[in-house]
């Protein structure tokens, strides 16, 4: 959350990824930061215990979200 927010206020676009169990803890780590609309994209958890192939298909799954993002401006 850190370095997206970093990106974002030097002017380049950024989107974190986060996983379904630590979607709402990186919300309030945006807002706490200043910036409660940063683009962002959550995974189905668990991630920690996803084969290769598995996290292949979650990255599969949104690459075109993560691309659509980051071409879009921020809000």
């Amino acid at each position: 959350m850190h370095d997206t927010t970093w990106f974002e206020i030097q002017g380049r676009p950024a989107v974190y990824i986060a996983s379904s169990e630590f979607a709402d803890a990186a919300d309030v780590q945006a807002h706490a930061l200043g910036l409660p609309d940063v683009r962002r994209i959550v995974v189905p958890h668990p991630i920690q215990d996803a084969t290769d192939d598995e996290m292949r298909a979650k990255a599969d799954a949104i690459v075109d979200a993560v691309i659509g993002a980051l071409v879009q401006p921020s809000s």
